[in-house]
């Protein structure tokens, strides 16, 4: 299919709580329309994070909401996150048996379906599910926690993506996550990405709108260029 225009997606794991509404309408009114909602388990990762209360929130102020399930079983969970609004969920490759028939599970509950892979993990098992795929998630940080290091050596793994996709014409997001910033934004979108997961980039930032403004314009700029 024809080159998506790539979509700065922040991630409420980032966000303050305290004043989390406050901080989704300045990204919004900066022209954001997609949020991502991380969901940890404290087993698949060693963290805790959202409900589904989260996805109401967010869904409340109008955005698009991907939720990313870091859990052990995300199919006994994931019914929960559709019917509180989200409208992709991801899955872990890790915590499946069949990929294949665990998004189609998923797309049953009325979302879009999503796989994710760590950053250990071989492509090879996500290539091998693309024509099932909504999204296709390339962590860019070991899953847990927001504010780690960007890692530029998952790079091939989106370039890879990005040439079976468009080899089979197929509707599929690739999207990356963690450490992403201002500084290596734009490799990761020259190498096929064009879903951008961007926590403490934006809601760490003095000003988040003009966080979120800048990140969304190098994405842009770089999309694709190395194609």
């Amino acid at each position: 299919m024809a080159a998506k225009t790539p979509a700065v997606v922040p991630s409420l794991l980032a966000g303050d709580l305290s004043r989390l509404g406050e901080q989704l309408d300045a990204v919004k009114a900066a022209g954001c329309h997609w949020v991502s909602v991380d969901v940890m388990d404290g087993h698949f990762v060693a963290n805790l994070s959202f409900g589904p209360d989260f996805v109401r929130l967010a869904k409340k102020k109008g955005f698009y909401i991907d939720t990313h399930l870091m859990v052990t079983n995300p199919l006994d969970v994931a019914a929960w996150f559709v019917e509180a609004g989200s409208d992709i969920v991801t899955l872990h490759l890790e915590a499946v048996r069949d990929a294949r028939a665990a998004l189609k599970s998923l797309r049953a509950l009325g979302t879009k379906a999503g796989l994710a892979i760590k950053p250990k993990t071989s492509v090879d098992g996500l290539l091998a599910a693309l024509d099932e795929c909504d999204l296709a998630l390339v962590m860019t940080v070991e899953p847990g926690f927001g504010g780690q290091k960007f890692m530029p050596d998952m790079m091939p793994k989106v370039a890879a993506l990005r040439a079976a996709i468009d080899a089979k014409n197929l509707n599929c997001w690739i999207q990356v996550d963690g450490g992403v910033d201002a500084v290596n934004i734009s490799q990761a979108a020259a190498a096929g990405a064009d879903s951008l997961v961007a926590g403490s980039a934006v809601f760490a930032a003095k000003d988040p709108a003009a966080a979120f403004r800048e990140l969304e314009l190098k994405a842009r700029a770089a999309f694709g260029s190395k194609n």
